[in-house]
């Protein structure tokens, strides 16, 4: 990056002094970036995690290294340093509309890069205003374009949007498993399941990309604003996510709690009359599916003219982003009540035996589940020897302690 950053820092002091508009060079920006980066700092509500600010970081890093956005080196070395230093700026959760990037959470994101914003550190948390001895972006620096290029890009619903995927990779994993232990507890066939891909191309590409405006193009002694920092692309990604899976396992858990469909004892017990053994807890998996459809809705058809009508279309990515890691987390909660229903129908078929690697899973799923329980169902010993779960109360313990223990 070094020798490519001169040539366009060059490039851009031409820009500057003579007659040549470029947006964000000698138009809005430019030296105004030191008053106007503290004032796009209006986001509400709590602050990200320690992890998702790094990882912020690190994509936005990642960005100004690629050497299209005209950031000096000085720059993204007092970047890369706070990274390594965990040294991470405060930054709302909410507020982006993701039209001209993730405007305010970068601008937060800035803000305490430059010295002037709230910080956190490993040693001092969020205890002071400003963490002593943070290796910070020099003021001198922060003009021309470069102002614009620390607060322009969609790192902040790109990174969301990563970590969802990244969570539902691994829900996928478990589900499969999941599902085969439905199906074993339904005595059903795989003629159905053929293998399928999918493609996490579309966010790989958004992480790897210059997203700021304007692109910096030395070679050809060019500056484009083509918009690069929409965030359509990343939004329409987060839109569909993990929906079905939740839907489909929801459905799994009703046709083994139902006795038409299952032929098993209603709602997974013996004594229908004293206990509601998995009635309840399917209810709560068909709340979490009906909030899971309003949540799959797609934010990007929901667009709002800001910026007095110059951000005329917004992709609302962050907001999808923020839909979809909730919807995950339902996913994984669906997930593990399908679990505890599919291992808890397999105890009334213990004449037959499943596969040796499902068996290892009830196997352990069991011994997960009957420590966390034990200290409510003294009083519920099955009749025939067995330890199915028949109380509310356990069954709602059994499933916090599957998500912690997965």
């Amino acid at each position: 990056m070094c020798d490519s950053t001169c040539v366009y820092m060059s490039l851009l002091y031409i820009c500057v002094f003579f007659p040549v508009v470029v947006y964000g060079v000698n138009t809005r920006f430019g030296k105004l970036a030191r008053t106007l980066i503290p004032k796009d700092n209006v986001r509400v509500g709590p602050p990200l995690s320690v992890e998702r600010t790094r990882m912020l970081l690190a994509l936005r890093i990642n960005v100004l290294a690629k050497g299209y956005s005209g950031s000096s080196m000085e720059t993204v070395q007092a970047m890369v340093k706070a990274f390594n230093a965990s040294c991470l700026s405060w930054v709302a959760e909410k507020g982006t509309v993701g039209a001209t990037g993730d405007l305010a959470p970068l601008a937060h994101l800035t803000l305490g890069l430059m010295g002037e914003g709230r910080m956190w550190s490993p040693q001092r948390g969020w205890d002071h205003a400003k963490t002593v001895g943070l290796p910070t972006i020099p003021k001198d620096k922060c003009f021309i374009v470069q102002g614009i290029g620390l607060i322009n890009g969609t790192q902040m619903m790109s990174s969301l949007a990563a970590e969802a995927v990244e969570q539902a990779v691994g829900v996928a994993r478990q589900a499969d498993i999941i599902a085969a232990l439905s199906l074993e507890a339904l005595r059903g066939t795989t003629k159905m399941h053929t293998p399928s891909a999918v493609s996490h191309s579309l966010l790989t590409t958004e992480l790897n990309s210059a997203t700021d405006n304007p692109l910096v193009f030395a070679e050809r002694g060019e500056t484009i604003s083509g918009g690069n920092f929409h965030g359509e692309y990343p939004a329409k990604a987060d839109t569909n996510g993990s929906g079905t899976r939740l839907s489909v396992s929801e459905r799994r858990t009703e046709r083994v709690v139902n006795p038409s469909l299952s032929e098993l004892p209603a709602f997974l017990v013996q004594d229908g009359g004293l206990n509601s053994g998995f009635m309840i807890v399917h209810s709560t998996a068909a709340t979490l599916v009906s909030e899971s459809k309003a949540l799959c809705h797609p934010s990007s058809v929901d667009s709002l003219s800001t910026s007095a009508a110059t951000e005329d279309h917004v992709s609302m990515g962050g907001w999808a982003a923020r839909k979809a890691l909730r919807v995950v987390e339902h996913v994984e909660q669906v997930l593990a009540i399908e679990l505890l229903a599919a291992c808890q129908a397999l105890e009334f078929l213990r004449l037959l035996k499943s596969t040796t690697p499902l068996e290892k899973v009830h196997e352990l799923v069991r011994s997960v589940v009957w420590e966390a329980v034990r200290p409510y169902m003294d009083q519920y010993r099955d009749r025939v020897g067995l330890k199915p779960l028949k109380s509310n109360q356990s069954l709602f313990v059994t499933c916090a302690e599957y998500n912690r223990c997965r």
